[in-house]
């Protein structure tokens, strides 16, 4: 049987920053993933300055053999209707490809990684968790995202729940497609539903391009990427040959209503407490400040996870998060979400500054202070 302090399941960002922050602490850790790294994940793939900072990212480090792409610009707009470019003259923000920037995380994070390894028991056994039946621990972390087992194991249920659905594709481009591609690497594309009940987006890095989109309504969900894709080919943004056939995801928004956090000897982080911000659907973010601050409140319980001790953590994420996000675009009032919505968003200073200032970049969003980082030993 292989004891450790905490055992984690998950190693997506939040689960290896957590890990990350114990192990750099001089804690055993076990991280357990039903994937072997690096694998796909579903995600436009950019990270703002606060991931940067909250990791301590090397970018110099992390630019070598991978893909960082700069993005100084934007174009948003409605499908269908007028573009804006928005340009900032400065970086503010990074475009990765998910496959690198997960396995680089879980790498460096100084855990123990079991790859290839789906949760199919878990065990309450006095004040330890037993995992698949031969790992055993005090402190049991769910990582997995929005179908995380923790999250089932500890009472979730996602069925009725607000969610983002989402598709997306990632393709390396041939010569001829990088030719016919009108989207530029630094100037990522954010294109609104016309009910502003989700976005598509159009992002290139290097010579891949990942183009898909997202909605808080699970009807029609096909239908409408459909429509996106014949968008962008129509006004030659991608090529032409873009396939059809997209990959699928979903995730739980940060809203009043969410799973509990906290259980004795057993906590949440990133998609798996329903973290991703109701605005952008954004989702790495949340990830690893919430993987840092559950960090932080297990190494000052110092070995005692019950819920009464794990209780800060709770409080943590409301301080950081807060409550009031309740729809998918908070800031537009109902009463605008048909054509006067949609004139907003043609004007310069709605895009910059609420679009992508508070909705993407989150500017108004202080860098986190924990005095704990991200990195292993």
């Amino acid at each position: 049987m292989r004891t450790a302090e905490a055992i984690v399941v998950g190693g997506g960002p939040a689960g290896s920053t957590f890990a990350g922050a114990l192990a750099a602490a001089g804690l055993d850790v076990v991280v357990l993933d039903q994937a072997e790294f690096p694998r796909h994940k579903v995600c436009a793939g950019w990270i703002t300055p606060g991931v940067v900072d909250a990791l301590s990212l090397d970018l110099q480090d992390y630019g070598r053999g991978r893909v960082l792409q700069r993005i100084t610009r934007f174009r948003t707009g409605v499908i269908g209707g007028p573009v804006l470019e928005t340009e900032y003259g400065r970086t503010v923000s990074y475009g990765i490809l998910r496959c690198e920037f997960d396995a680089y995380l879980l790498r460096r994070s100084g855990a123990e990684v079991r790859e290839a390894a789906r949760v199919e028991t878990i065990e309450r056994a006095g004040r330890d968790w037993i995992v698949n039946g031969d790992t055993r621990g005090p402190l049991l972390v769910g990582a997995g995202g929005h179908f995380c087992p923790v999250a089932r194991h500890l009472g979730a249920r996602r069925e009725r729940d607000p969610v983002v659905v989402a598709q997306e594709i990632e393709l390396p481009l041939t010569g001829d497609q990088e030719r016919e591609t009108a989207v530029r690497g630094e100037t990522p594309e954010l294109y609104f539903c016309a009910d502003l009940k989700g976005y598509g987006w159009a992002f290139r890095k290097g010579d891949r391009l990942n183009v898909g989109l997202g909605r808080l309504d699970r009807q029609g969900l096909t239908a409408h990427v459909a429509a996106f894709r014949d968008f962008l080919v129509s006004t030659r943004r991608v090529p032409a040959d873009l396939p059809a056939r997209w990959n699928g995801h979903a995730y739980l928004l940060y809203e009043a209503r969410r799973p509990s956090v906290v259980e004795d000897g057993a906590l949440l982080v990133g998609d798996a407490a329903g973290l991703a911000y109701a605005a952008s659907g954004e989702g790495i973010r949340p990830a690893v400040e919430s993987g840092l601050l559950a960090a932080e409140t297990v190494l000052s319980a110092r070995g005692q996870y019950g819920r009464q001790y794990l209780e800060p953590y709770r409080r943590a994420l409301a301080a950081r998060f807060g409550t009031g996000e309740r729809r998918f675009f908070p800031p537009v009032p109902a009463g605008l979400v048909a054509a006067a919505g949609r004139r907003l968003f043609r004007t310069g200073w709605f895009a910059k500054r609420v679009v992508l200032d508070r909705w993407f970049l989150h500017k108004d969003l202080p860098a986190l202070r924990t005095g704990r980082t991200a990195i292993g030993p």
